[in-house]
Formats: C-alpha cells, sequence, structure tokens
C-alpha cells in the first residue's frame, strides 16, 4: 500500500524533489517518475516544477514527459464519432505512448515527442526533447497507474509513482474555469462535458491510486 500524505504544493516538491535525486544518484540508467492523478488536480504544474527543480540542481537533467501528447487527434475522434468523450482512456493512443516511454528509458541519442495544446485543442508535434544527457523523465498524466488496455504497460516503466489527490468538488470548478479561459466553448457545453467526461475519468483514475509508491492530498484553497 501506498505511503499517504497531505501536503501543501510546496512541501510536496520538498518531500519529491530530494528523494527523486537519491533515487538518481543511486541509478545506473535513466530513471522515470510519475505523477499520476485525475485531471484538474494540479498535477502538471507540480511536474513542471520538479522539473524545473531538478534543472537547478543540475542542467539539462531533467525532462518532462506528458501523456497528453498521446491524444488521438482530433480528426480521428472525429471520423469515430468519438469527439464528445476526448480525454477518455480510449480516445488515446496508448499502446504508443508505453512504446515511447520504453524507447526513452534506454535511448542515447536525442528524441522528440508530441505534447497537446489547450489553445487548438490537438496534438502538437516535436513540442520536446529528451537529451542524451537527461537521467529524470518526469512523466505526467491522468492513466499512468491504470491496470487495464494498454495503459497497463506504464506502470512497470516507472521507477517511482506519485498519485495527486484533490477533492472531486474542487476539481470540478477548476475545471469549469480551465475551459472557460480557453475560449472555445461556452458554459454550457463545458458543465456538460465535465459531467459526461471529466469527472468519469476523475473517477476511474482514483481506481488506481493504490498502484502509487505516494499518494498525495495537495492541500490548496482553490
Amino acid at each position: 500500500m501506498p505511503t499517504r500524505l497531505s501536503l501543501t504544493p510546496q512541501q510536496a516538491l520538498q518531500r519529491l524533489v530530494p528523494h527523486i535525486l537519491e533515487l538518481e544518484s543511486q541509478a545506473h540508467a535513466r530513471i522515470a517518475i510519475g505523477l499520476a492523478g485525475g485531471p484538474g488536480t494540479g498535477k502538471s504544474t507540480l511536474a513542471a516544477e520538479i522539473v524545473t527543480m531538478l534543472n537547478a540542481t543540475k542542467s539539462g537533467s531533467a525532462q518532462l514527459v506528458p501523456m497528453d501528447g498521446f491524444h488521438m487527434r482530433h480528426a480521428k475522434l472525429e471520423s469515430m464519432g468519438q469527439t464528445d468523450f476526448k480525454g477518455a482512456p480510449h480516445t488515446f493512443e496508448g499502446a504508443a505512448f508505453v512504446s515511447f516511454l520504453h524507447h526513452l528509458k534506454s535511448a542515447s541519442a536525442a528524441v522528440s515527442g508530441p505534447g497537446y495544446s489547450r489553445q487548438i485543442e490537438d496534438v502538437v508535434d516535436d513540442a520536446f526533447t529528451v537529451g542524451p544527457d537527461v537521467r529524470v523523465l518526469v512523466v505526467e498524466g491522468n492513466y499512468l497507474l491504470l491496470t487495464e488496455g494498454p495503459f497497463a504497460g506504464v506502470r512497470p516503466q516507472l521507477d517511482y509513482a506519485v498519485f495527486i489527490d484533490v477533492p472531486r468538488d474542487l476539481v470540478e470548478a477548476r475545471l469549469l474555469k480551465r475551459h472557460a479561459e480557453a475560449g472555445l466553448f461556452g458554459e454550457e457545453r463545458n458543465r456538460a462535458h465535465i459531467a459526461r467526461n471529466d469527472l468519469p475519468n476523475y473517477d476511474l483514475v482514483a481506481l488506481s491510486q493504490d498502484r502509487a509508491d505516494v499518494v498525495i492530498s495537495l492541500l490548496t484553497e482553490h
């Protein structure tokens, strides 16, 4: 069973970064740290801050690897009639993501990977590059700890897994704000999408948290 902690984001960084540095110092090869959690839990922000702090210790030693770059392309989802469920596990190229992580763990040359743009709601090629000197991959995404489908292959690639937990009502409020700021759709559509898609995904992901090494309940006001 995972260790369970209640921490502010700053306390989470103060705990995680030294531990990751210790893991890296003991490893003989590149390591992957996973940050999992439902949509709107703040894991993307925390993952980016971990990378920044690791690189402040040793420049170029860490790289963020977002799962969101493996969304199916919007045109493909349209052809499948699945745009209403965009973001659900079956709307990702899960097998390609697992294969990419496997390749990254042993790659000695630079490898570029895809990202996801909320501005265009689609995948962006070559959004980041993992250089040959990178020692720590900080992998971030909703479905890193799932036990079914292609995503079941992610957990074996992770040397250390963190699950970020935030109350469901707070997540809903954050997601409404995020969709509103994107400005692509109206409030009615955003509320329907969150109820139909984001919150069920949050509930699904919550079931996978026991596969983490540590579960951090993030203490935030908003």
